[in-house]
């Protein structure tokens, strides 16, 4: 029998395969370093981009801190001239109201018949003191009074008759107590 001496052949082999091994380890090494050296270089690559981003960001908003300090001026100026204009228009109330009222209170007198003696106005509660040719005078008095813009509510607080001796006439003494629009 002859006999054939296997043992080199395997050595042979068993050294190709760590040799393959060996390369195969040194191959996916490499590209594992290759990977991520790529990797990294993508990231530093963003992050550079991201930094020179938020640089032009930070100048753009710096330019947006001058727009925003103006409008913040001008939001100032806005409430102060609101605040200004209120007050105006509360002053023309204060000086209109009066006026209109007078006017109501005018406009109500029948003529020839009626005359007010006094006239007093006190944080919207008017007193009127008068003398009239009769009570039905004073009566049409009151109820123009009611039906007037600037004049809410209006009490007859007393009435008394007199005598004018050098006219031989009898006359109604009045006092009107009247709530006005500064009630309200």
């Amino acid at each position: 029998m002859i006999r054939i001496n296997l043992l080199p052949f395997r050595a042979a082999r068993k050294r190709e395969n760590i040799r393959r091994q060996i390369t195969i380890y040194a191959l996916v090494v490499l590209l594992t370093i290759s990977v991520i050296t790529y990797y990294s270089i993508q990231l530093t690559s963003r992050l550079g981009e991201l930094k020179d981003e938020e640089a032009r960001v930070a100048a753009e908003l710096k330019t947006y801190d001058t727009t925003l300090k103006k409008i913040r001026a001008l939001e100032k100026q806005l409430t102060e001239i609101n605040t200004k204009l209120k007050v105006i228009k509360r002053l023309e109330d204060g000086k209109t109201g009066p006026v209109l009222l007078l006017e109501q209170i005018a406009n109500a007198v029948p003529e020839n018949k009626l005359w007010l003696k006094q006239l007093s106005e006190s944080k919207g509660s008017l007193t009127l003191t008068g003398t009239a040719m009769d009570n039905e005078t004073v009566a049409l008095f009151m109820n123009n009074l009611e039906n007037s813009e600037h004049i809410t509510t209006v009490d007859l607080k007393s009435t008394t008759q007199r005598e004018l001796q050098e006219y031989r006439l009898s006359v109604s003494d009045f006092v009107l107590q009247c709530k006005t629009y500064a009630h309200k």
